[in-house]
Formats: C-alpha cells, sequence, structure tokens
C-alpha cells in the first residue's frame, strides 16, 4: 500500500491520535513515521519517554546528513509497538527543536525511501503523521508521495472553514507537482455536521469518520492500556479497508489500456478544457 500521509489544516483536530489508532490496528506489517515539523509526540506521550537512548527521524537525518547512511541506519531507531512481533514500528518524531533544520532538507530523501519499504523483504505500509501543514517546513515531498493524503477535521464549522483553505492550497500544489487525481480524501473525527453535508461544502469526498472517544485519546496521548473495544479504536480499525478499496480502485483505473490516440489528461485537468494533450 506504500504511503498513507495524516495532516490538518490548524489547531488539534487529532492528527497524531488518528494515526497512532490505526496503527495499532492495522492489519498489515506497518511503519508509523512522525514527520510532523512541529516535533513528534508519542515517544514522550503514549510511550512515556521509556527508551535506552535518542532514536528517531532526527537521529536519522543527522546520520544520513553525516555519513549518508538512512538505508542501514533506519530499522535502528524504529521502536516496536507491538514488541517482539515487529509487525508495528514507530519511527519517533522530533524530540528537540535543533533537529528540525537537518530533517527539512532530507523530505524528499525519506519520501523515496519510504515509498519503497513495501517492496521489501518483508513488505511495510507506512503510515506518516504529517501534523498541520501551516509550519515552517512541512513535508510537502512525503504528502507529494503518498498513495492517499488524509486531512483530518473536526466536524463543528470553524475546523471546516480552516480545512477548506487547505484543501485548495494541497490541491494546486498536487496539479503543479502532477499527484495523481483522487490522492486527497477527508477524514472527518467526532460530532457535527454529517458526512455528505461535509463532502459536499467541501468538495472532497469523506473517507471515514471517527467517534470522539476522550478515555482511548488520552491513552493515546499520555500512554496506558489499548482497549481493542473502545469506540475509537473499531473505528480505527475499519479505517483501512476504504483506504485499501480507494487504492485497488485507483489501480485497476490506472491498469485499464488506453485506446490509440486517446488524449491524456494532466492531473488535476478536467475533459474539454485546457490540460488535455
Amino acid at each position: 500500500m506504500a504511503i498513507i500521509a495524516l495532516v490538518s489544516a490548524k489547531g488539534s483536530p487529532g492528527v497524531t491520535t488518528s494515526a497512532l489508532a490505526a496503527a495499532l490496528s492495522w492489519h498489515r506489517r506497518l511503519v508509523l513515521a512522525e514527520c510532523d515539523p512541529a516535533g513528534g509526540s508519542v515517544l514522550a506521550g503514549y510511550l512515556g519517554g521509556a527508551l535506552d537512548g535518542p532514536r528517531g527521524i532526527g537521529e536519522l537525518a543527522v546520520g544520513e546528513l553525516r555519513d549518508g547512511n538512512l538505508e542501514s541506519a533506519f530499522w535502528s531507531q524504529l521502536v516496536d509497538l507491538d514488541a517482539p512481533k515487529r509487525e508495528r514500528l514507530l519511527l519517533p518524531g522530533v524530540v528537540d527543536p535543533a533537529q528540525a533544520g537537518s530533517v527539512t532538507p532530507l523530505w524528499q530523501r525519506f519520501a523515496d525511501f519510504f515509498g519503497g519499504l513495501e517492496k521489501g523483504l518483508p513488505p511495510y505500509d507506512v503510515l506518516v503523521d504529517c501534523g498541520r501543514l501551516q509550519v515552517a517546513g512541512p513535508p510537502w515531498p512525503v504528502l507529494r508521495a503518498a498513495t492517499v493524503v488524509l486531512l483530518v477535521t473536526r466536524a463543528k464549522l470553524p475546523d471546516l472553514s480552516a480545512t477548506r483553505a487547505t484543501i485548495r492550497a494541497i490541491e494546486r500544489d498536487f496539479t503543479e507537482h502532477r499527484v495523481p487525481p483522487g490522492t486527497l480524501r477527508l477524514l472527518v473525527v467526532g460530532d457535527g455536521h454529517g458526512n455528505g453535508e461535509i463532502s459536499k461544502a467541501l468538495r472532497l469526498p469523506v473517507i471515514a469518520r471517527l467517534p470522539d472517544d476522550p478515555r482511548t485519546a488520552e491513552v493515546l496521548s499520555l500512554g496506558g492500556t489499548v482497549r481493542a473495544g473502545r469506540p475509537l479504536m473499531r473505528a480505527a480499525g475499519a479505517l483501512e479497508v476504504p483506504v485499501r478499496a480507494l487504492l485497488e480502485r485507483r489501480q485497476a483505473r490506472l491498469a485499464w489500456p488506453v485506446p490509440q490516440g486517446t488524449p491524456q489528461l494532466r492531473a488535476g485537468s478536467t475533459p474539454g478544457v485546457p490540460g488535455a494533450v
């Protein structure tokens, strides 16, 4: 499945909580990569900071800039979320603000590396927590390389208003960089406006909805025992189904033979308007 990225417009709509809940419920081997330039929170929160030394994307970035050793160092920087199975692994995010400057110029390098993990032995999907888009040095190359980008928003009016502008910014960037249409979808969190209403207002499909579940969210943020039967975990466990269905439809569409002489469309273009070649 390659790269599935989660990103938000602003505030705290639950990107990290959603990503961690999905990672703990995923049915295939998975790496959860914290690529939020503002810093990672799983290590200090859910895992309680209990590690035997510095680890994560910041350490990888420093080593890559110094020695070019990303391939050899990557697996040693991961944390097993379900030890010792090594089926759900965490790449912790930046914990020292000084490391952010080392990570930013390497977003493309990380994007290329993540994309290759699905072809490894064994293969891994990569779920990427990209945090808020309105920060310095956002991981645009990772978003462009993702097979699916989930824009996380709450269902309340202020969040939807901010999300509308973010959708347009992402769509402009994706068109400019020829990202395949259909990559971007909405992941709605909590109560409020209905999925159909949100999709119509923002002109973007809602792929799934996660419920408000304060008890589970607190465990995912501060540590404790995750209970699979809780509403958030059940919904997060079901998220993989529509994501995989979307990918299968896209792959089938790309595999269809194109009759000779049929005009090809650039990403983001519409039949009958400038942009067909």
